[in-house]
């Protein structure tokens, strides 16, 4: 298949910004799960998170984050929950327990519950 910007344009592709609704609540995620060392500290202190020391090392807490950026995202793409979930079983080595927190995610912010 030969990729045309067409079909680059055409797909969709999240396109956020600052001031879009979830725009803020993916970056705070993903910068607590990336600024965990002083190296980033300079981006962390961008996206006013102030320091690596703000960051998330706990692990538990980072699947947390990691689950709730995906269900984020699977619903900011439209997916309904079968599809996610269809999507999820595509994904051999990641295992079952990291799959139904993402899903679970996913329900929590088409409730309303994640926001």
């Amino acid at each position: 298949m030969i990729t045309t910007p067409f079909l680059v344009y055409s797909s969709q592709i999240l396109r956020l910004q600052k001031g879009d609704k979830w725009f803020e609540q993916i970056v705070e995620r993903a910068t607590k799960l990336i600024c965990i060392t002083p190296k980033l500290d300079e981006l962390a202190k961008e996206v006013d998170l102030g320091s690596h020391l703000n960051g998330v090392t706990n692990e538990v807490q980072r699947a947390k984050l990691r689950a709730e950026l995906d269900g984020i995202i699977a619903h900011l793409s439209q997916l309904t929950e079968v599809e996610f979930a269809h999507i999820l079983t595509t994904f051999p080595i990641v295992p079952d327990p990291v799959k139904q927190s993402a899903l679970n995610a996913h329900r929590d912010v088409e409730r309303g519950l994640i926001i």
